[in-house]
């Protein structure tokens, strides 16, 4: 099944009522929100105030991606903010088990994303405890970057774990 889900990123964030309304008027499935914070990836993006704006703004579920360090201290807010799914870097997170379990304690669903360089593999373990698997197609925390190729190869890894 597939999906759209457009990134926030670039919205105009004191328009941002107009351009969520653009996104349902377009066809989105969800919204996407990159959540970074100028540690885990060098650019600083937004908090739980814009995703609670953008909940205000739309009946589309929002899927917040967490591109921060310390995921499990926000977890909460981004909830609580509106967030539907939370995908958190597996990278950036110690006990991914744990992290999963928390998010789905707290009513939300729990999407896991590796970095280009990261192996599917690993994921074996957990992929039936989540509910989106976000393969990054390029380095995080940047928008205009090519396509990483070896990112095909990873999905169809991914597709693998899935039917098994």
């Amino acid at each position: 099944m597939a999906l759209l889900a457009p990134s926030i990123l670039s919205a105009d964030f004191s328009n941002l009522h107009q351009q969520i309304r653009l996104i349902e008027i377009g066809g989105a499935d969800w919204i996407h929100c990159d959540v970074m914070d100028g540690h885990f990836v060098p650019n600083i993006s937004f908090g739980s105030v814009i995703v609670k704006a953008a909940k205000a703004s739309s009946v589309l579920p929002l899927d917040v991606h967490l591109m921060i360090e310390n995921a499990d201290d926000y977890i909460k807010g981004f909830v609580n903010a509106g967030a539907v799914f939370i995908t958190v870097h597996q990278e950036a997170v110690i006990h991914l088990n744990r992290t999963i379990t928390r998010i789905k304690e707290l009513g939300a669903k729990a999407g896991v994303s590796i970095n280009p360089s990261t192996p599917v593999a690993p994921l074996k373990d957990i992929v039936e405890e989540i509910d989106l698997l976000l393969i990054m197609s390029v380095n995080p925390g940047f928008g205009g970057q090519s396509f990483i190729k070896s990112s095909l190869r990873k999905i169809e890894e991914a597709a693998k774990l899935r039917s098994k």
